[in-house]
């Protein structure tokens, strides 16, 4: 099997600011590897720009389940990752805000990245034209702050040990390099972030050390 191809998506969050007859923009651009990430970060932004005119959402993630918002659609095809792909106006007229946040991401190729726009009304009407102008600034500028980087695509595993494991496993996922979270409850949980192309070899190797007694989702 060929190995998945890398993808193009922003190095890290950043934002821009920029000011078009009296409204303030704002460009927030984040990566998500799905979903649930993107309306994460969506909800995020809208809730420390609470009182801002419109806060205007676009991201292109892997598809899959748990979305709660409407999608655009998906795109892909035999041996590509489909993508969920969503955009909304949130209250600005139709198709002048989300919809040109949107088409920067799909004409750049950027995946795995959510983008909000939030918009401080400064009195002056911008016209449909000059709006979709703004919010494709917003985005285009936000992605400049944030960098745009080749990344080879990641799958999570999560997997659970007894405590007496628990420092085997850390070790051997601090050894490969990858990004984990840790909790300590009844038992320890991992949640790693695993280039595709390493998955299986780092699942054999958790068995392996661990004797087969640790319990991979």
């Amino acid at each position: 099997m060929a190995a998945p191809e890398p993808y193009r998506t922003v190095d890290g969050r950043a934002s821009a600011t920029f000011v078009v007859q009296g409204s303030r923009f704002l460009g927030h651009l984040a990566p998500a590897d799905d979903v649930s990430e993107a309306e994460a970060f969506v909800a995020e932004v809208e809730a420390e720009y609470d009182d801002a005119t419109h806060n205007v959402p676009a991201y292109r993630v892997p598809a899959g389940t748990g979305a709660s918002r409407s999608s655009r659609g998906a795109s892909g095809s035999s041996g590509e990752v489909m993508l969920r792909e969503y955009a909304g106006d949130d209250g600005e007229p139709t198709g002048s805000a989300g919809k040109p946040a949107l088409n920067v991401l799909q004409q750049q190729e950027i995946r795995n990245v959510a983008a909000v726009v939030t918009r401080y009304y400064g009195g002056t009407n911008l016209g449909v034209g000059g709006l979709a102008r703004a919010y494709a600034r917003a985005v285009k500028q936000g992605l400049d702050a944030a960098g745009v980087v080749e990344e080879a695509p990641h799958e999570r595993v999560a997997f659970a040990v007894e405590y007496d494991d628990s420092g085997t496993v850390r070790g051997i996922l601090e050894s490969a390099g990858v990004e984990f979270d840790a909790e300590y409850g009844t038992e320890a949980t991992f949640e790693a972030r695993v280039p595709v192309a390493d998955a299986a070899d780092l699942r054999d190797r958790l068995r392996s050390a661990t004797s087969g007694r640790v319990d991979i989702e």
